[in-house]
């Protein structure tokens, strides 16, 4: 089967927050509807770390959306809704007749089980008390879900729910129960549905890589075809494509592993027209700026240029206090500069750069997704994203954000694969918008950011 099209790796669209999937050829993708478990992000990561392609969308996604990626698996994620609610987040209409007419394996984890039930004609009630915490599970004999595997035959997992499965649709039976006699595992083979009532995804559940193996290779039949040699390969392609023969691109570099990996990999697809800045904000750790300013040249052997904007950052900060709104500040400010940078840069060669390289992961993306009641998803923003959240909206720039669709282990390994020094991936994370956002009110009181800096340092 043909590894899918990473076109969604250029963050040209965001696909946990769109209703426009990005073309990507049929292969052995498995997507993960958010239904706002705070677990559905892990979800994602178990599956490629099983060396099979997996995206997250979010669970109001439409089914033109879903049907886009050409998924060999669908998997409905927890959330802490009730189906019962009004409002409550479901799958599109006509998702189960497009599953089953295609021979997609649909997997439901805790809210998504109950919602399979609900939505083919079982019934779900309340449960007299919750299941909460460990809990362990006894797996019938002969079943699709857990094989003839003997260390899934009884397992410690994690329970999180308030409801239960009282009536199963026409076709289901119980695969696993608990300890409290409670409902754990349901499947229907002859439609290729099935769910867990658990969680396998999370660590508390001993065996939950071995259960997503076997439900990956020996239930769904998918393959382990997703490799950072075949994402890095494209992704030059796609970069190049993109950005085209004659284009320029800046990078903000803040000294961090994902801007430094994200402007190699950029460096690689386009060479010299790729131009670096690295900007002090005022922010930085101590002596941050002479370190980073000597990797980038010794190591790196990127191209940067380092501008002093601490005055200008530190007095756009004077006064805030609320981090969400110095993360947005902070932001702006750095576009800004970018656009400063940009227009010295045009008067030097002639042509103005059109693209800005950021190092935004994937995490970043997920965590600052609308909130509940945008109409988009049902997670709530975990934090606005310096590069996700804190972007004016008339920005000059088209933006080329190589990493979007990873996770940090990625980024690493695939910063080896370009020749990233192991010295400089492994260097401890720190947050973009700086000491900004670890220093409690406004960070230009006092000698705060002095202070903080000496205490990171020692």
């Amino acid at each position: 089967l043909a590894f899918p099209s990473l076109q969604p790796f250029l963050g040209i669209a965001i696909a946990i927050a769109m209703e426009d999937a990005p073309s990507i050829r049929r292969g052995n993708v498995v997507l993960v509807l958010d239904f706002g478990s705070q677990y559905t992000h892990l979800i994602t990561r178990r599956i490629r770390q099983l060396s099979v392609c997996s995206f997250c969308l979010s669970g109001t996604s439409s089914l033109d959306t879903i049907r886009s990626y050409c998924p060999a698996v669908v998997i409905l994620s927890g959330g802490p809704h009730s189906v019962h609610e009004e409002g409550a987040p479901s799958t599109p209409e006509g998702f189960f007749d497009y599953t089953i007419s295609n021979g997609i394996t649909v997997l439901g984890i805790c809210y998504g089980l109950q919602l399979i039930v609900k939505v083919l004609g079982g019934v779900v009630k309340p449960a007299e008390s919750r299941e909460y915490g460990r809990m362990e599970i006894t797996a019938v004999k002969g079943s699709t879900l857990y094989g003839d595997i003997e260390m899934l035959s009884r397992q410690v997992v994690w329970m999180s729910h308030g409801d239960e499965a009282v009536v199963l649709p026409e076709g289901f039976a119980v695969v696993a129960t608990s300890v409290q006699g409670g409902l754990a595992a349901i499947e229907n083979n002859s439609i290729r549905v099935y769910g867990f009532q658990y969680h396998p995804e999370v660590t508390h559940t001993i065996h939950g890589m071995e259960t997503l193996r076997h439900f990956l290779f020996d239930v769904s039949c998918v393959l382990a075809d997703w490799k950072l040699q075949d994402v890095l390969k494209e992704q030059i392609q796609l970069l190049q494509s993109t950005i085209g023969p004659d284009a320029y691109a800046i990078c903000a570099l803040s000294g961090g592993v994902d801007s430094a990996v994200a402007a190699t990999v950029v460096h690689k697809a386009i060479g010299d027209r790729l131009h670096c800045i690295f900007v002090d904000n005022g922010l930085l750790r101590y002596n941050e700026r002479e370190r980073v300013m000597s990797t980038f040249k010794s190591d790196l052997h990127l191209p940067v240029t380092c501008v002093d904007a601490s005055e200008r950052f530190l007095s756009k900060l004077k006064g805030v206090t609320d981090p969400e709104c110095k993360r947005k500040v902070i932001g702006a400010e750095f576009i800004n500069v970018f656009d400063e940078f940009s227009s010295k840069l045009e008067d030097k060669l002639g042509r103005k750069p059109t693209y800005l390289v950021q190092g935004t992961l994937y995490p970043d993306v997920i965590e600052s997704c609308p909130p509940l009641g945008s109409g988009r998803t049902h997670s709530h923003t975990i934090k606005s994203h310096h590069n996700v959240g804190g972007l004016p909206k008339d920005m000059k720039f088209n933006l080329v954000e190589p990493l979007k669709w990873l996770f940090k282990d990625e980024v690493r390994k695939l910063g080896e694969l370009v020749n990233v020094p192991k010295s400089f991936l492994s260097r401890h994370p720190f947050p973009g918008p700086g000491l900004a956002v670890r220093i409690l009110g406004d960070v230009t009181e006092g000698n705060a950011l002095e202070t903080v800096r000496l205490a990171d340092e020692i």
